[in-house]
This record gives C-alpha cells, structure tokens and sequence, in this order.
C-alpha cells in the first residue's frame, strides 16, 4: 500500500480522481490510524495505517490505490483521563465525522465503550476490547453526479408553504409508490408523492433528519428504534435506512435525485438538522465517533469537572462550537448539504444550544456571525427551534435578523382560542398578524415567524381534538413521556367514537386550525398527514413508533395517479417495533375521521389555492393600522359582531371569543420588477364561542354591494357563495368564514 503525505484540506476521505486523501482534525492524540475494510460484514481491518503527517493537528495522507467504495474507520492513540477531558480509546474504532457516505451501520455491544460498563468504577475504568466487529463503517464517496439545470428555488419566504414530512412516514403506505421505494427517497420523489405534493400546493417539504443516526441501546434492547432520527452519529452521511438501493454506495446519488426530482416539481427542501448534541450521550455513553478522536476538543465540558458534559438537551452532552473545529464541523457539514446536495435550507433542533457559552445563551455567539457572514449559508432559507431545555432557553422572538422561527407562542394561542379559552383573541389578533410583538422590532418581517398549530412533536391534528390527555403507552415508559400540556380538547369523548354530532365538531375544528394557519401573516407550516386526519391514537411522543401510527394512512383518499395503480401496501414482517403493540391500518388505527378524509384534503387544498390567490396573505411587511394612500379603509382593522370596529372594552373582556379581521387589497406592495401586488379585500371571521353569533358586516355607500364567501369552517363548504352585506351573516359556533370584495378606489363613493 503506497502511502504519500497527502494534505491536511479538505478534511474527511476525498477521492480526487486518482487516489484517496485522508484529513483528521486531533489536536490531542498521540498517533492516527486509518483501518480499511473489506467488506460491511468483515469483523477487523485488513489494513491499519497511520497518517504520517500532522499539520496544524490535521493528521493526514494521500493513498494513491484505493478508490471510491472503500471502507474505512480510525484508530486514534492518546491518554484515557476523564478527569481531565481526555478519552482516547485506540481499541474503539472510530467513524469519520466527515464520512460522506455509510459502509456499514452500527450494532450495539459493550465493547463499543471505552470503559467496561457495569465496572463499579464507571468510566474510569478502561476497556480494551476490539469494538472493530460491531462499530460503523464510513465509505470512501466519488461525489460526482449530473445535476443538469438543477438550480436553488429561492422561494421567497412570503410566498413560502411548508409540508413537514418524515421521508419514511410519508410514503411508507402510499399506493401506486413501487414497493421497494415506499418509505424511501426514491418514494418521496416518486410520481404519486410528486403529484400529492404539488396538488396540495405546498413548497417546500421539511425533512425529519436524515442525516446518519443511531438507534439508542435501550429502544434496540426493547424491540424499537429512534424513529424520528434526532440522534445524529454523521452529519454529512445521508441514513441508509431511507434508501431503496440494495448497494450502499448509491445511497448519496438516490438522495440527490430526489432533491433534482423535488426541484423540477417546484419544491424546496429543508431538512431539520440535530447539532444540538450527538448519539455519543453522557460520560457513560459509547465511544463511537468525536469522544474517541479528541473529546476536549469537539465537546462542551463542565469547567468544574472535564469529566463531565454540559447539556442543555437533556440528551446528555453539547457540541462545544466556541472550539474553532467544531465551529468548522457544523459549518462544513451545511455548506456541503447546500452546494453538494442542493438542499435549500435548514431547520435547527433546538438552536438555542448552538448559541451558548459556557452556560447563557448568546445572541452574539460565533455560530451566529459565522452563519450571517457566510456567502453560501446567508443566503439559505434558516429556521430555528428557538429553545432548549437549558436555563434561559425559550429565546421565541430573539433570533437574529436573517432567522425565521418555531413560533410556539402563534401555536399555544390558537390551540386556546378554538378551545374556547377566554381572554384570548387580544393575543390572536397579534398571532393572525404576523406577531409584530416579537419580531418587529429588530428589523424582521413577518415571514420571521413559522406559523404552526401541529408538528411531528406533539398530538396530530386529529388527535388535537380527539384526546383530552396523551396516551403514550405504546411508547413503554408508563406513559411519563411526552408533553402533559396540550391545549387540547376531545370535543365530548376521549378517542375514537361513534357519536356522528362529536365526529362533526371535530371535522369542523381541524377546518378551523387549518383555516386559521393558512390565512395568519407568516409562513405556515403544516404536519403531514394533517390534511386527512392522521391519527397517532393520542400518542403525542411518536419518536420510537416506526409502524402505522407513524406512517401516513392513505384509506379513503384519492392521492393522484396513485388512485388508479396498485391497491393499499401491505406492512412487511420485518419492520416497526418488535415486540410492542402495532395497531393495523384496518383494527387498530381506523380511518379516525368517519370516511371524511378526502373532504378535508380537498378543503386544505382549496384554502393553500386562495393563499396563493391573495396577495394580501403573503405581506411582506406588518401592518400598519392605517389608510392606505388617503382610503377610508385601513389596511388592517378589527370587528366586534355589530359591525363595529373592537373597542378596548371588548379587546380586553375575558369573555370574547368571536372577532372579525378585515384586510386591505391595495396595501403598496410590489413585485421584484415594481409592479403592484394587488387583489382582494378580504374580512375573515372567527367565532370559537359554542352557540351561533349573527355578525353584521360593513356596509354603506362606500363599500361594495356583494361579498363573496369563499369558504365557510361549519360545513366546510369551499364553493364561492355571493352574500349581501346588508343581511347580518349567521356565524355557526366554532366556526370560521372568509369572504372577499373588490377594493373600494381612493376617493370612491
């Protein structure tokens, strides 16, 4: 085996065309190895090499022999001294944190630690163990793909719809998907996924990770799996586990097409990213990856005691991205996910760690002004989790300029509003637009806040109005897991029931979250399988059910194309969860909506069509409250049932639950060539009371004999109905209409 120096950049294993560079970033270690494999099911290295070069502590060499499909790990020496940090175990192998692509998975064992567990003296004592056998595998990866015209969307945010999906979830059950695609990326790009997708009239999906993750010891040991994938091992390696190919080395190239696929179909992609912490956990977790190769260096230590981890997660440590490799770690990992695999931008599991310092939280942190300088990442669509667990870590609102965010305070209100909570349309109205309280004053737009009611941590929408409690048995863990407050209401029975007027107000409340999601100022997002009532069966903690409480039932909808292929899937033997309890589409986890699915998806695509349609719901700027060039209409105003606009008494009344928003058509906005953006007015009702609510419309000289009503929440009607504002409208209990007029000209009478 000829070995040349090499070069210590690009850092990770980088075939140039004529032979294989290997960079390893170790400020600590006394000596390097690089150990080849055979194959995925070889239990030692055939080879064991060191890098002879160091520089700048990036040890590194060229090897002019191998090529792409090489698998590979390392073997890093130096001291084993938890009290000071270190934890060097060179009979641990190692994966590249920069392996682009996954020879092999890892399968649990105690060698995989570098302390002998179950040792009285805990990670103080040492395990010399080979953990070659049961340890990951990186793979070598030629990188070279054709893309053709495949270009970034850029999407503007106003203009922006996201679909939250779980790449395996989405299509894992889909008919007409071919069945070795279903629940894979090739089955997302699929033809019927694609014409779901765009009938839908979504924009962008955001994927649940797909980086590289391990399943925790204890899931495997009870027969389930990490489901969602927040347990990252290799921030650059798309997960084999969602891929169709029988060969793994075409696992980044089945990644990319789909990307190019969603491209071509107008969809960005955005994928949720964990760097918040890693699969390695505690000081009593495995040795698998960064704890083995320099763990001063890549981890943030509790400045007491190195032997422990800060965590702010609650996941058992955090990424120290104050070290400037770190730093480099994350930075290279998104740049290479934007320029080399085309993804449009990124949504970051509980930023708020990223943003820390030792302990507080820093709005100026170096991760912050890395991104913002970035050319590349800048220019990327960016949203944050804005929380931790850590003290301090609710940070809603306080993301810098170019961040978008979870607005979690835009999902509690509306979930009390509809409800039925008083005291709450003062807050609602601030939610319906744009939630100008948090983000207007540091210069951002309304498009800062990421509307959303549901996402895949939390109950569905259905179950949002089916469950008055969760119900996590399912998960194993005594039903302690998972969130106790909901902000939800079972609407008169706890779970699935047979009473037609408690399935009714039901179907009416999910009209009513998605109606109310989809008219707000900001960016909606929506939890896929939401639109035709989904169902965990109350299992608001999802993570571990890899079975038909997570993956989409399509019974009873018409999904395209698919409509006319294949019938149903059929779920294999071989997957889900093992030993636990996994409701079947037809028994256990029925069609939760009465046979009503297809009518909330046909309502959910009309209402993303009049989004679409309106100008007036993708502002780019806030409200301002007043008449727009010299009109009698302000561009935005409030109306209490009479006709009237609220008054302070009624903004302020613990027992108003009805309200009226009204928005002006011709409101100065332009598009990217000058051209005025103008449409309809628009008067949006909302009654969250129980009981019918006659509400007076304005009317007068100045304003338009006709409305059109274009939808109407209490029976889900989306056809266009004329209605004469003169005649009070009989607003239904729990219910919410939309109708529009031509905007009155300045001066008109």
């Amino acid at each position: 085996m000829r070995v040349w120096p090499g070069h210590p950049y690009p850092l990770g294993a980088t075939w140039d065309g004529s032979g294989v560079n290997f960079a390893l970033f170790s400020q600590h270690a006394d000596t390097v190895e690089v150990c080849l494999f055979d194959s995925p099911e070889a239990t030692k290295e055939t080879e064991c090499i060191a890098l002879p070069q160091k520089t700048f502590n990036v040890w590194h060499a060229s090897f002019p022999d191998l090529k792409p499909g090489q698998l590979y790990g390392y073997r890093v020496h130096g001291p084993y001294e938890p009290r000071h940090g270190h934890r060097f175990n060179s009979h641990k192998l190692l994966l590249d944190p920069y392996a682009r692509a996954i020879g092999r998975s890892m399968k649990w064992d105690d060698s995989l630690f570098g302390y002998k567990v179950g040792d009285e003296k805990q990670d103080f004592s040492f395990d010399d163990r080979d953990s070659a056998a049961f340890a990951p595998l990186a793979m070598v990866h030629d990188n070279a793909f054709t893309w053709g015209d495949d270009k970034h969307l850029d999407t503007p945010w106003e203009r922006t719809i996201v679909y939250e999906l779980h790449v395996k979830g989405f299509t894992r059950l889909m008919p007409g998907v071919a069945e070795k695609e279903r629940g894979t990326y090739a089955g997302l790009a699929s033809a019927p996924a694609i014409e779901y997708l765009t009938k839908l009239g979504i924009t962008a999906v955001e994927l649940l990770p797909v980086h590289f993750h391990a399943d925790e010891r204890f899931l495997v040991d009870q027969g389930r799996v990490n489901y969602w994938g927040y347990n990252t091992l290799g921030f650059f390696a798309p997960d084999p586990r969602y891929s169709s190919e029988p060969h793994l080395e075409d696992v980044v190239n089945e990644f990319k097409s789909m990307v190019r696929t969603l491209h071509s179909a107008g969809i960005e992609i955005i994928l949720d990213v964990v760097y918040n912490h890693t699969c390695e956990g505690s000081h009593l977790g495995p040795t698998l990856s960064l704890r083995g190769i320099d763990n001063r260096s890549y981890y943030n230590l509790s400045p007491e005691d190195p032997r422990y981890y800060m965590d702010f997660t609650g996941c058992g440590n955090t990424p120290d991205l104050r070290q400037p490799r770190m730093l480099q770690l994350v930075m290279d990992s998104l740049r290479y996910w934007v320029q080399e695999m085309h993804v449009d931008g990124f949504r970051f599991d509980l930023a708020a760690t990223l943003a820390r310092s030792v302990r507080d939280v820093d709005q100026l942190g170096v991760f912050f002004n890395a991104i913002h300088q970035d050319p590349v990442l800048s220019q990327v669509k960016l949203i944050a989790e804005p929380w931790d667990v850590g003290p301090g870590g609710y940070m809603v609102g306080q993301f810098p300029v170019i961040w978008t965010e979870w607005n979690g305070r835009y999902r509690d209100c509306v979930r009390k509003f509809w409800k039925g909570d008083g005291g709450t349309v003062n807050e609602l109205a601030t939610r319906l637009s744009g939630s100008s309280d948090l983000y207007q004053d540091d210069g951002r737009r309304p498009s800062a806040s990421i509307n959303f009611v549901t996402c895949h941590d939390g109950f569905t929408l259905h179950d949002l109005v089916s469950y008055n409690e969760k119900h996590n048995e399912a998960n194993g863990e005594g039903n302690r897991d998972g969130a106790n407050d909901n902000n939800s209401w079972n609407c008169g029975a706890e779970g699935p029931t047979d009473d037609k007027a408690i399935n009714e107000i039901r179907e009416r409340q999910k009209r009513n979250f998605l109606a109310t999601l989809l008219v707000s100022q900001g960016v909606p997002m929506i939890l896929a399988g939401d639109e035709i009532g989904h169902s965990g069966m109350g299992n608001n903690n999802l993570y571990s059910q890899d079975n038909e409480l997570s993956w989409l039932n399509w019974d009873g909808v018409n999904v395209g194309q698919a409509s006319n292929l294949s019938s149903s899937p059929t779920r294999s033997a071989s997957e889900g969860a093992p030993g636990t309890a996994t409701p079947s589409v037809g028994e256990g986890n029925p069609d939760p909506s009465g046979g009503n699915k297809q009518k909330l998806l046909d309502f959910t695509r009309r209402l993303i069509e009049i989004v679409k349609e309106q100008p007036v719901l993708n502002r780019r700027h806030f409200f301002r409250g007043q008449p727009i060039r010299g009109g009698f209409l302000k561009d935005i105003y409030w109306l209490e049932p009479s006709g009237q606009e609220m008054s302070d008494e009624a903004w302020n009344a613990g027992f108003v639950r009805c309200i009226g928003m009204g928005l002006l058509g011709k409101f100065g906005q332009v598009d990217s060539q000058g051209r005025p953006e103008e449409g309809d007015s628009l008067i949006i009702l909302l009654n969250a009371h129980h009981e019918p609510i006659d509400f007076t419309l304005p009317h007068g000289p100045r304003m338009p004999a006709k409305l059109d009503r274009l939808f109407d929440t209490s029976d889900g009607n989306i056809e266009i109905v004329p209605h004469k504002p003169k005649v009070p409208y009989k607003l239904q209990g729990r219910s919410m209409v939309l109708f529009r007029f031509k905007t009155v000209e300045k001066g008109s009478n």
